[in-house]
């Protein structure tokens, strides 16, 4: 008995497998990558930050500058100032340099913050976009992210032109 549902089982697989082989499937490929660098949302989405961490980038820049000057100031008078001056003026450098690094993490960790939120509206975008393509040209399933993807199932195009359109 445990044989022939065993039997009947794998026949059945069989039998499932080979319809489903039958049937042709709809498959499409999105390269996000390509939509997040090229998408006009994207493209408005990376301006809009370079806009918005501008003066505090050039902040940065302008500390990283006085660091480097106090510096070479500092390597320059060591021979002639007393040793404690040379003291006072490595701690003054050393706290520049703290505050300097401390101001370069927030950046970065508010640039990145501001930049996956960005995007995530970029994605969702996107995903709506590409979900109307699927319901439309019927497509079985649309992959977002693979190792390998023929060109011939390649719908980034479709997809970026579909952004443009949709403002």
């Amino acid at each position: 008995m445990k044989q022939a549902r065993r039997f009947l089982f794998f026949a059945l697989v069989c039998v499932t497998t080979q319809a489903l082989a039958a049937q042709e499937l709809k498959v499409g490929f999105v390269n996000t990558e390509r939509i997040f660098r090229e998408a006009g949302p994207a493209q408005k989405a990376q301006k809009k930050l370079e806009k918005e961490f501008a003066a505090r980038d050039t902040e940065l820049q302008k500390m990283g500058k006085q660091v480097r000057d106090l510096q070479a100031q500092a390597e320059k008078e060591a021979v002639t100032l007393s040793e404690a001056d040379k003291r006072n003026k490595e701690r003054d450098l050393a706290n520049l340099n703290r505050e300097f690094q401390r101001s370069q993490r927030e950046f970065r960790e508010d640039l990145n913050m501001r930049k996956n939120e960005e995007l995530a509206v970029v994605q969702e975008r996107a995903n709506k976009v590409i979900k109307d393509i699927a319901e439309s040209e019927k497509f079985d399933l649309i992959v977002q992210d693979a190792v390998f993807a023929s060109n011939k199932i390649d719908i980034t195009d479709k997809v970026l032109k579909a952004l443009a359109a949709d403002k």
